[in-house]
Formats: C-alpha cells, structure tokens, sequence
C-alpha cells in the first residue's frame, strides 16, 4: 500500500498534469474558431473554381486538353499524397486519416498498381512508414509555417505538379480529414491529378449560392482559347483544392485536440478523486491504527 506522502505527491501531480491539459483544450478552442472560419471561407472558392473547370473542359476534347487535365493515358504508378497534423494530442485525428490512406494503398497494391506515398505532415509520416516505408518517396515539412497559407499549399501542390511532369506517377490522390464538427472529422479521399472537377452543378443549393455557371445555351468567345486558359488555371485549381485539404485538416485538428484535451482533463478529476478516496481511507487507517496501539497499550499498564 503507498504511503501517504506517496498518494499527496501522485495528486499533486496529476492537478499539475490537470491544469496543462484545460490551458491546451483553451488554447485549442481559440485557435479552432479562426481555423474553422479559414476552412469555411476557402470553401465558395474551391467549388467556384471547380465549377468554371468543369465548364471549360466540357469544351475541350481529346489529345487538345491540358495534360493536367486528360493525364497520361495510364493507370499503373499512383501517387497518394497523405496530409496530416504536425503534433499529436489530438485523440485519434491522424491515425483515421492514416488507416484511409493504408486502405486505399492496399487497394492499389491487391489490384497490381505501382505506389508512391507522399506526405505532408510528421505524424502521418512516422505511422505509414512503419508500414510502408518503402514506398515513401518524399516528405514536406510544414512545420515552419505558423499557419497555413498560400504559401505552404503551394509547395506541396507544385511538388506534386512537378512529379507529375516529370513523368514518375499516372494518378495523384490527397487523403486528408475534411472538418465537419468539433466532434466529427471525415477522412477523404480525392483525384487530384488528373484533375477531376465534379460536372457542372445544376444542384438548387449550388444555384442558391452562386456557385453554379450554366453556360448551356449561351455562346462564348474565349480569349485566349479554352486550352490556354485550362493551362493556366488547373495548377492554381490544385494548389487551391490542396489549400482548402489544409485548412480543413486544420480546423479538424483543434477540433480534435480540443475534445481530446477536455477528456483528458476530465479523466485527470476523476482521478483525483479517486486518489484523494483512497488517501482518506489510508489516513482513516492509519488513524484508526494508531489509537488501537494507544488504547492497547493503555490497558497493558
């Protein structure tokens, strides 16, 4: 049984630990709110954008489509480009955006395609190289930016980019957590290149805000021509679908670190209680011990 001074000591230690994980979970919440905000503001963009590369590719056929648009031709070398967070203690955030990117590469290999992992992000880097190590051929570290930007989407899209005109992959896919709530974070998978924009939206809620062109039954002179402009918009479409992937996974991970902190620090008060049960009940025993020694000796005389 611990001494007494063992169960304070224990106390004492876990109230400090207790305190640590309440300021995380306040400075998670903070930094949470403008996450969110930055996550859903990129949003009208990226579909915006989508929708006006849906239109001008529906007008571009064939071998006169960019390459970033109609690919090699090929289905064989695939790249997966996993995102996650650059610190932990954030519950299990990383591990689900791995276990989607371990799935989906197992996939790949089970069908007999050649894959290359990218990554972006420490801790999804140390999990998925425990298992595929071998087929890691880059990491980008994003740690030196104090938050995400422009600038570090781009260094990881124009990665991607220059793979791909250098010929070493077929078909690039970005797995990451797409943010829903505080509580709920969505791992998903999605085509980067070739690009693939959803077709045009005719959906009433893309009508409602704004996000939908319909170009049917109009005619439209483009200048320069449609494939000029497709050359010129489809890198900045996917630096900015893996902007908007960032941000997302951003917001998820306060989302994440949040509740994880505020379990941690509840767990952490249920555990002094415990403690403090049982430091009553050693001190009511030894208490207890002492007075039946002093009585005993009392009438020993």
């Amino acid at each position: 049984m611990p001494s007494l001074k063992e169960f304070r000591n224990r106390i004492v230690s876990v109230k400090s630990t207790q305190k640590i994980t309440k300021a995380m979970q306040m400075v998670a919440a903070a930094k949470l709110k403008r996450a969110q905000g930055a996550a859903e503001a990129a949003r009208p963009y990226a579909e915006r954008m989508a929708s006006v590369i849906a239109n001008l590719a529906s007008s571009v056929k064939g071998d006169g489509a960019p390459l970033l648009l109609r690919g090699t031709g090929k289905d064989e070398v695939h790249l997966v480009v996993v995102l996650t967070s650059e610190r932990g203690l954030c519950g299990g955030f990383n591990t689900q955006i791995v276990r989607l990117a371990r799935e989906k590469i197992a996939e790949l290999l089970a069908a007999g395609k050649q894959v290359k992992i990218l990554t972006a992000g420490k801790k999804g880097r140390d999990q998925i190289r425990r298992v595929y190590g071998a087929l890691m051929v880059e990491h980008i570290d994003l740690s030196e930016f104090r938050a995400i930007d422009a600038n570090a989407a781009a260094l990881v899209a124009n990665k991607v980019v220059e793979m791909f005109e250098a010929g070493q992959f077929d078909v690039a896919t970005l797995v990451y957590s797409k943010f829903k709530s505080v509580i709920s974070q969505i791992p998903t998978a999605q085509q980067l290149i070739p690009a693939k924009p959803p077709h045009a939206n005719t959906s009433m809620e893309a009508k409602e805000k704004g996000l939908f062109l319909d170009l049917r039954g109009a005619s439209y002179t483009y200048e320069p021509n449609e494939t000029e402009i497709l050359e010129t918009l489809l890198p900045r479409y996917i630096s900015g679908q893996v902007l908007s992937a960032l941000l997302e996974n951003a917001a998820g991970f306060f989302g994440a670190q949040m509740s994880a902190m505020d379990n941690a620090t509840r767990n952490a008060g249920d555990l002094i209680k415990k403690l403090t049960l049982r430091y009553n009940r050693q001190r009511q025993a030894n208490i207890t011990k002492e007075l039946i020694e002093i009585i005993s000796g009392a009438e020993a005389l």
